[in-house]
Order: structure tokens, then C-alpha cells, then sequence
């Protein structure tokens, strides 16, 4: 609709937050204490998909700075880390906001398009994991503004993803404490996938691609071959440790958290180890991009 009319529809005021909330809600309700054991007796293979998918990333700081864009623009807009940490990180070292967070926004968006499509064509309906439980409303009753309390603190003392995180780690504590085995009602994981989905479309209007084209085809070649690294690396380490091959896969995939674990329960995968394999990742961007690029602009100069 932004893109093909003049109607800007603008985006819900706090939408993008609590359909944040709702995800990091089921998400969390997926880690039980025999799911945790799995992903923990994994906890390497966990730790060193998601530091080989953050150093690919090099690929995208090579192509931008091949193409002449300065040193902070092209290493924040290619670090898989999402687009407000990655906009906080880049205007703290001079680089060009928008087009961080424009590169930031395109590549989740080419990852949550493309993947769900390829899975069907290359790999077809797949198996589906068992994901079984049911809802209870006493428990979400509990969860719910406990997660809300969470995030709000979280938020308070300026943490990345406060919204998916404080919720997430709320509701996996209490279903991990409980071995609830529950999940959330029907129709409200659509809801938060609404919510994150129509927030992240208002980035996008004919401005936004009309105005850097060259930087955005860039950004789209060094997603794609970055995607490619990441199939090819999870396709080695699914033969060598016999997990399921989409679902680490698409926790290598470098899209956002909230964006690939949706992905992963809408695709009936692994949610707990997609979204260790996504928050690893996000620590490893978080804690080391900074001094890294730091680092190289030292030995540059």
C-alpha cells in the first residue's frame, strides 16, 4: 500500500512492542526441561554456528566498502543484529543512519520472504515436530503482566529487544519451573506476527527505493550470499550431529529474532533451538562489534 499508493498508512502506535510481547510469550513457552537439555547437550554446536554466521558477515563490509561507502556505514549495516541496536552502534561512530537502518530492514525483510519459500521447494513439508500443548489461561493470566513488568524494566535499563526478551524470559522461567507443556490460544501468534509484520513494512515506501538503489541491490547480493553460507554450514552440521536440517538452518539464517522463530513455529520447527542459535548470535554482534570495528579503524588510520 506505501509503495503503490500515496496512502503512508503510518505504523500502530506501540503495535510493534506488544506483538513483540505476544511472540516472546510463545516462544518461551516452548522451553521445557526436555527441550533445554537437548539444545544445552548441543550448547558448541550452538556457539560456534552462531559466531561462523556473524564473521560471514564480512562479506557484506567488503562489498559496501568495495562500492565506496565509508568504513562505519558498511560494517554496521552488514552486522546481523537488528536494526535499533545496529542504528544505536552506528550514530555512535559516524555512520549514515539511514542507510543502516535501511540495510538493516531490507535484510530481515529478503530473509522472512525468501526462506519460508525455499523450505517448501527444496525441502517440502519436511516432518513436523511435535510442539503439542494446551492453553491455559491462569497460567497466561500470571505470564503475561509478569512479562509486561519485565520488559518495561528491561527497556528501562536500555537492553537490546526489551520487548521479546523480558516476555520470552518470563515465560520460559515459569514453563521451565512448572514443566507447564502449555502454548498460547489459537489466533494470537497471527496476531503478534500481524503486528511485528505491518510495523516492519511502514520502513518501506517508493522513497526508500528510489533513494540508494545501487546500496540497497548491494545489501540484497551480500544477504543472499550470506544466506547461502548459512544453508551450507547448517547442511554440515546437520549431517554431523543429526538435528533437523531446516531448523538450524533457519536459526542461521541472519534475520531478526522475533522474525526466525516465528518462522520456525509457523513452520512447525524447533523454536527453542532457532532462538538459541539467533540469541547467540545477537550477543556476539552486541559484545563484539563495537571494539571489532574500533579495532579496525585503529589499524586503518
Amino acid at each position: 500500500v506505501r509503495c503503490l499508493t500515496p496512502w503512508q498508512l503510518s505504523e500502530i502506535p506501540n503495535g510493534r512492542k506488544c506483538g513483540q510481547c505476544i511472540i516472546g510469550i510463545g516462544i518461551g513457552l516452548h522451553f521445557t526441561p526436555a527441550v533445554i537439555e537437548q539444545v544445552g547437550s548441543h550448547f558448541a554446536l550452538i556457539f560456534f554456528g552462531a559466531l561462523f554466521t556473524t564473521l560471514s558477515s564480512v562479506i557484506g563490509v567488503w562489498l559496501l566498502r568495495r562500492t565506496g561507502e565509508d568504513r562505519a556505514t558498511a560494517f554496521f549495516a552488514s552486522m546481523p543484529g537488528g536494526s535499533g541496536e545496529m542504528v544505536n552502534l552506528g550514530a555512535r561512530n559516524g555512520a549514515v543512519l539511514s542507510q543502516v537502518a535501511a540495510a538493516q530492514s531490507l535484510r530481515v525483510l529478503a530473509v522472512v520472504l525468501c526462506v519460508p519459500a525455499l523450505f517448501k521447494f527444496l525441502l517440502g513439508d519436511g516432518v513436523p515436530l511435535n510442539h503439542a500443548g494446551s492453553v491455559s489461561w491462569g497460567w497466561l493470566a500470571l505470564i503475561s503482566p509478569l512479562g509486561v513488568a519485565v520488559a518495561l524494566l528491561w527497556q528501562r535499563l536500555r537492553q537490546p529487544n526489551p520487548w521479546l526478551f523480558g516476555a520470552l524470559l518470563v515465560a520460559a522461567t515459569v514453563s521451565l519451573a512448572g514443566n507447564l507443556q502449555i502454548a498460547l490460544p489459537n489466533g494470537a501468534s497471527q496476531i503478534g506476527q500481524w503486528l511485528i509484520g505491518s510495523g516492519l513494512a511502514c520502513h518501506f515506501n517508493r522513497a526508500f527505493f528510489r533513494r540508494a538503489p545501487s546500496f540497497l541491490g548491494r545489501t540484497l547480493l551480500a544477504t543472499a550470499l550470506c544466506m547461502a553460507i548459512a544453508g551450507s554450514a547448517a547442511w554440515v552440521l546437520s549431517v554431523m550431529t543429526a538435528l533437523d536440517l531446516r531448523s538450524l538452518t533457519l536459526g542461521m539464517m541472519p534475520g531478526g529474532i522475533a522474525e526466525m522463530s516465528l518462522t520456525a513455529e509457523t513452520l512447525q520447527l524447533s523454536v527453542p533451538l532457532v532462538t538459541a542459535l539467533q540469541v547467540m548470535r545477537l550477543l556476539f554482534v552486541l559484545f563484539l562489534a563495537e571494539p571489532l570495528f574500533r579495532l579496525w579503524n585503529a589499524n586503518q588510520e
